[in-house]
Parts: C-alpha cells; structure tokens; sequence
C-alpha cells in the first residue's frame, strides 16, 4: 500500500488539513506510517473520495452505454461561423468541448444552461435536456 501525506488528502477531498487529522483519529480513514512520517492510506482515500462525490442527477433520462457522464452547467460558449468551444463546470471538474457552432445552436448551449458531459476516450459529447 502507498500512503498520501495529509496535506495532499486534504487538497483531494477539498477539506482541511485538521479535517483529515480528524477523520484519521476516529477511524474513518486509515493511516499509513513510513518512515516515522504519518500518511493516509490511499486505498481508504479513494474510497472516501468515491463516497463523498456528490453528483446531480442526469436531467436526460435516458439510458447510455458511457459511464463518464458529468452533469454541469455551462460556464462559458465561444463560437465563430464553423466552430464552438463550450466551457462547463461539473462540480470541481472544468470539462472544455469543441463542437460545431450548428450542434451549439440546435442545442440551445447556452452560458447557464444544465448540460451533461459524456466523456469517450479523447471526445466530450455535450447532451441537454429536452425542456419539452
């Protein structure tokens, strides 16, 4: 097993330094020792990380076979005649997609708008509710 010093659990999780102290006294994540240096456990990490990843629900309601599907809003669209950059924050993850400016429009992205990232390999697929 590897351990991570405090510090960089804390960064992870999004929390303080004293918080993962916290969680390492009561149990809730486990230390790791080397070299006189106290750690946390990784494994034990990635599990709490894994718990404490808070995701909205997908607003499209439809099924998918991709299972990196990130809900957000869309923070920012810049668009020329062919194409578009869409900027969306999902959570503490920026996702940045380059569409055509026509999928853009026929979607209606929009600064503000809910979207759901569909992450494939090297491709991001920008999908929106039906507001119907």
């Amino acid at each position: 097993m590897s351990g991570i010093r405090i510090k960089d659990a804390a960064a992870f999780l999004g929390v303080s330094d004293d918080t993962v102290r916290r969680w390492l006294s009561s149990g809730l994540l486990k230390v790791e020792r080397g070299g006189g240096v106290t750690e946390v456990d990784a494994l034990s990490l990635a599990a709490l990380a894994r718990e404490q990843a808070a995701q909205p629900a997908d607003p499209t309601k439809v099924g998918r076979s991709a299972r990196n599907r990130m809900v957000g809003l869309v923070t920012r669209v810049i668009s020329d005649k062919v194409m578009s950059q869409v900027e969306m924050q999902c959570g503490p993850h920026r996702i940045v997609s380059l569409m055509s400016t026509e999928a853009v429009e026929e979607l209606g992205i929009r600064e503000g708008k809910l979207a759901v990232a569909v992450v494939k390999a090297t491709n991001v697929i920008v999908e929106v509710p039906d507001e119907a």
